[in-house]
């Protein structure tokens, strides 16, 4: 009889502390994140290293689940996802966001930016602008990073505007900036999801297309590709948001720290993306792609493009006047008139 008693004071412990792991285990957040990111690339080690990071510091009561490289469907089918539940959050490339606010897209604009300085004085007004209008609309971002400058590539000549209309043009769906500035230099582009451009290309549905020198590396598309022209044409920035409903499940600490951790994360991405862009360069020469300065004519050709654009989207409102007057006045067409 003592000895059974013995091992009830030693097993009844032992079940209660099991029990209480049980039940910490099943209380635990999971909070589930799509992205058209490639895994292995700089954007998912940064965010799985934020990942373990938020499961460390929140002892395991919150969890960071992503699904990479585009398998829950386009930017669109991510945000109705998120909507209906099934997801909580999503890293986008800012012109998948475009339902949510369509303003998210005003780095966009062509031929604002010529150097990081003008992006990093826009972006100094305009990503707490963003957040804020996110907020109301019921998603917190927890953060922004620059992708860098994008460029035009091609499978095709495309050294001068001329050349350029001979070839098939993508644009994302949804980017109603550069849907516009391709009107505005004669062409009528194709709109696909980011995620179809890399067969699209194969097929020869897009000749010519638009990314960062990373982008078109992380997604495979520099295999396609025979010449990119060195003449920056937007900016682009990625942004991790989250549904305010998801984030109501946790406690005002661990939400402090998912949304601290995804920052330093992007923060890092941040630092990293100029010295990327310098090494991806040469990987775009290893693959063949000739790397083309524009003629002074044909450089301002294109910046005239990117006036007239501008000042056409001006008028058809697809940015705002709030947005476009918060803009440091480093660019008469877009101020002008605002």
């Amino acid at each position: 009889m003592k000895s059974l008693n013995l091992g009830r004071s030693v097993m009844l412990p032992l079940l209660g502390a099991a029990l209480f792991a049980f039940a910490g285990a099943a209380s635990a957040v999971s909070l589930k994140i799509a992205t058209l990111a490639p895994e292995g690339s700089s954007w998912m080690r940064e965010m799985r290293a934020a990942g373990d990071a938020v499961k460390a510091q929140t002892e395991g009561r919150v969890e960071l689940k992503y699904f990479p490289g585009g398998v829950m469907g386009s930017g669109e089918t991510v945000l109705r996802k998120i909507k209906l539940g099934q997801l909580n959050g999503g890293a986008f490339a800012a012109t998948e966001l475009t339902s949510v606010h369509p303003d998210v897209q005003i780095y966009g604009l062509p031929f604002l930016f010529e150097n990081l300085s003008q992006v990093n004085a826009a972006r100094a007004v305009i990503d707490p602008l963003i957040k804020s209008k996110f907020d109301k609309k019921g998603m917190t971002i927890a953060g922004i990073t620059g992708g860098g400058f994008i460029y035009l590539m091609s499978s095709k000549p495309i050294a001068t505007q001329a050349e350029m209309r001979q070839t098939k043009v993508w644009v994302p769906e949804g980017d109603s900036i550069a849907r516009v500035a391709f009107d505005v230099a004669g062409m009528t582009p194709v709109q696909l999801s980011l995620g179809d451009v890399y067969t699209s290309l194969q097929t020869g549905l897009v000749d010519t297309v638009g990314n960062t020198t990373t982008g078109a590396v992380a997604f495979q598309w520099a295999t396609k590709l025979k010449m990119m022209i060195d003449l920056p044409v937007s900016y682009t920035v990625g942004i991790l948001t989250f549904d305010n409903k998801a984030l109501s499940r946790l406690s005002p600490a661990d939400k402090a720290v998912v949304v601290g951790e995804i920052g330093k994360a992007f923060a890092k991405l941040e630092s990293s993306n100029a010295a990327d862009d310098l090494k991806t360069r040469e990987t775009l020469r290893a693959e063949g792609v000739e790397i083309v300065t524009p003629s002074p004519a044909e450089a301002e050709a294109w910046r005239s493009v990117g006036r007239k654009a501008r000042e056409r989207l001006q008028k058809e409102g697809v940015i705002s006047n709030e947005f476009l007057q918060a803009l440091p006045k480093q660019d008469v067409a877009v101020s002008a008139g605002s």
